[in-house]
């Protein structure tokens, strides 16, 4: 890179150059903690590989519509946005996201990458979403096997490439609609549980309140009483 002509317009942690008319940015091994936002917009190749990047936020790289290659490798990558990817999905050649510490994405979050993506080496969490997402993605071949199950919705399938548990039949997305089925048919009977109490409880107030009341009417002179003391009044006047 060194032998090549320099860019001027560089981020202050990175090493730009020009090589064979390509504008490469070179942000490696600088202890960044971010992803830097004042990139040059003619960035062919990013190299952001093994700094302490925790996060890729949404709109990350909007402005960088010729990027063909993006190295994310050897960070903390926890999380990534829905949208961390927009504005180069129709560019972007190569994503590489291994050895970071991605347990999960949204299965937006790749939406119309024709890219070819390197996962390996991170600790996926095997469910339905993620089952989602890699049906959609262009695997790197190279790397498809050590994309494992860190952990699953099913033990079993932990420490297993997620390529050969789903190759096995397996669907985990299946999985996912059982749990659901269970926690609506829980909570519908938790309603109809509290529907019937209501009623029984309304029953026996209402009860209560027509016994008192009648007891009440119980209580009061008989018409035909208030007849008579009526006409022994009248006799006297």
């Amino acid at each position: 890179f060194m032998a090549h002509t320099p860019v001027t317009a560089c981020p202050a942690s990175c090493h730009c150059i020009e090589k064979s008319g390509m504008t490469v940015v070179q942000c490696m091994s600088r202890n960044l903690e971010r992803i830097p936002s004042d990139l040059p917009r003619d960035t062919v190749v990013l190299l952001l590989a093994s700094n302490q990047i925790t996060h890729i936020p949404s709109h990350a790289f909007r402005e960088l519509h010729y990027l063909q290659e993006l190295d994310l490798s050897n960070n903390d990558i926890e999380t990534v946005d829905v949208g961390a990817f927009q504005g180069v999905s129709d560019s972007l050649l190569v994503l590489d996201l291994s050895n970071n510490r991605i347990q999960s994405v949204p299965k937006e979050a790749f939406a119309r990458l024709r890219a070819k993506i390197s996962l390996s080496n991170n600790p996926w969490h095997c469910e339905c979403t993620l089952q989602e997402v890699l049906r959609e993605l262009r695997l790197d071949p190279e790397t498809v096997n050590e994309v494992v199950c860190h952990t699953a919705q099913q033990e079993e399938y932990a420490g297993k490439p997620v390529i050969q548990v789903l190759d096995s039949g397996i669907n985990f997305c299946n999985f996912h609609h059982k749990t659901t089925d269970v926690a609506m048919f829980v909570t519908m009977f938790g309603w109809f549980t509290m529907v019937i109490a209501y009623v029984i409880y309304y029953v026996r107030h209402n009860q209560e309140d027509a016994r008192r009341h009648l007891e009440y009417l119980k209580s009061l002179p008989s018409s035909s009483q208030i007849s008579k003391d009526f006409d022994t009044i009248s006799t006297v006047l």
